[in-house]
């Protein structure tokens, strides 16, 4: 008989079961056996004894394992294969997180990148206008993208070329065009007089124009047989998102140039409604507002708008005492410790109501208001981004139900996408300039609307005739001494006469 070995395994050993060890030693021991089967019986001792070991009968010895033969190793239960299972060390597999780890993490992460947002949001604002800019034109970026993804998955399965291409493309040509448009428009002091800028300020829309007709040719020849129905949807879906994102986005950059209240207001009402919506839906909400999203409710809808209602009242109040909020850009380089200043746009000055429905008889109320006229307006900024500005949220979330996805990206870790953040933004500041425009902004002749006018409408004898003609009357409100007028007088007849 073959002597029996110790056997001693590790902690951390996988083993094999008792009965595999058992064909092991049998092996060992019928090696001169002719016969050299096993039999499948076992032995009536061992099953009377209530032996934990099997035996092997046919004449071999019978051997026992038991736990004094393995110091230092349990019995433990093993798998069908014969591999133990239940002692592992159970370090080194990942364990499932329950729900509320999930969602403590979830949270933990979203205030994180909250916070994150907010120090962005302030501090390019108090840092200045052309911070702001850069931030608004990453958002426009992003959200192109991630909605622009939605579509590209099939088109890089189907291999078709080009297809990134042209949405980059395209969405390089609109922004050429937009941002140029605000540039020139508010910057004509400056584009104009440049001997590099001006061409391209003059034929600015022609450019533009040829850029996207560039575009359009390139789109047709790159179209394949069999996937036109697909490439035209994409073709589709493309300047549907220029449309969308890009463009109300520019408007919003406009707003910034405008005063940096009229970028900030929208913005915070916004906000201030989505929180205040949360809070008075999980407070009283009941009566599910819209199939788009369960979770809206229509007590938390009008109470979010009364609450947003009262704290935008609050915090016009206080923007307005700042200069550097209501004051357009005149310098790129202000910040919130240089400041800017400007002559008030009459909104913010304080005017004086009678209120006619207070009877006489009722000497103890008053009857006058004295209120800034911003006052009423910021009313309706309000009511829209309570009542009609969420409607944005509700189109995304119908878009995302279309393409069966939860977010439009993960730009923001614990908050989805830039899209899903920006969804009510971009609707909301598109209103904000055009009733800026409509029902708020003073128009009168500016320098750069003066320039323009000269430059494109007048001769250069005309323009020197004009720039004459404005020495004199300073010379004659004592602004500039009579050398000026002499020495411009001198300089532009000589030039004349070289002509």
């Amino acid at each position: 008989m073959t002597k029996k070995s110790s056997v001693h395994f590790s902690n951390r050993e996988r083993r094999k079961s008792q009965s595999s060890l058992d064909d092991m030693n049998d092996s060992g021991t019928m090696s001169n056996n002719n016969n050299n089967h096993r039999s499948p019986s076992r032995s009536s001792a061992s099953r009377s004894s209530g032996a934990k070991s099997p035996t092997r009968s046919n004449g071999a010895t019978t051997h026992r394992f038991d736990k004094q033969d393995r110091p230092g190793v349990d019995r433990t239960d093993t798998s069908a294969s014969g591999w133990q299972t239940e002692n592992e060390d159970d370090g080194d597999k990942p364990k499932e997180l329950s729900d509320f780890e999930k969602k403590k993490q979830t949270f933990i992460t979203r205030a994180i990148w909250t916070l994150v947002m907010i120090a962005i949001f302030f501090g390019s604002m108090f840092a200045g206008h052309i911070y702001v800019i850069i931030i608004v034109t990453a958002v426009q970026i992003i959200s192109f993208k991630e909605v622009i993804a939605i579509s590209n998955v099939p088109s890089r399965a189907r291999s078709l070329r080009f297809t990134k291409t042209l949405n980059w493309y395209f969405l390089g040509s609109t922004m050429y065009f937009l941002y140029g448009e605000s540039v020139i428009y508010y910057f004509k002091h400056i584009v104009l007089i440049d001997k590099v800028l001006l061409p391209f300020a003059t034929h600015h829309r022609f450019i533009s124009f040829m850029l996207y007709v560039m575009g359009f040719v390139f789109f047709v020849g790159s179209l394949q047989k069999g996937h036109y129905r697909f490439q035209f949807t994409q073709f589709a879906w493309t300047h549907m998102a220029l449309y969308l994102i890009v463009v109300q986005a520019h408007f919003i950059m406009n707003n910034i140039f405008e005063g940096m209240i009229w970028f900030f207001l929208p913005v915070m009402l916004v906000i201030t409604n989505d929180i205040f919506a949360y809070i008075c839906g999980i407070t009283f909400g009941r009566t599910q507002l819209i199939k788009l999203s369960p979770k809206k409710t229509v007590e938390g809808f009008v109470g979010a708008w009364v609450c947003t209602v009262i704290i935008g009242f609050g915090l016009t109040n206080l923007l307005m005492r700042s200069p550097y909020f209501i004051c357009p850009v005149n310098d790129l380089g202000a910040n919130i410790f240089t400041g800017l200043t400007c002559v008030p746009n009459p909104v913010f000055t304080p005017h004086t109501y009678s209120l006619p429905f207070i009877p006489h008889t009722f000497t103890l109320l008053p009857k006058t208001l004295t209120v800034s006229p911003m006052q009423f307006h910021i009313f309706i900024m309000s009511t829209f981004a309570s009542l009609i500005a969420p409607f944005g949220g509700f189109f995304a979330s119908g878009l995302k139900r279309t393409f069966n996805i939860k977010d439009f990206g993960d730009s923001i870790p614990g908050h989805g996408g830039m899209t899903d953040r920006m969804d009510c933004q971009f609707i909301m500041g598109f209103f904000a300039f055009m009733y800026y425009q409509s029902f708020i902004a003073v128009y009168k002749a500016s320098v750069g609307s003066v320039i323009e006018t000269a430059i494109t409408g007048l001769t250069a004898e005309e323009q020197m005739e004009v720039v004459k003609g404005l020495a004199k009357h300073l010379y004659n409100q004592g602004e500039v001494g009579y050398q000026v007028v002499e020495y411009l007088g001198r300089e532009f007849g000589t030039a004349l006469k070289h002509r």
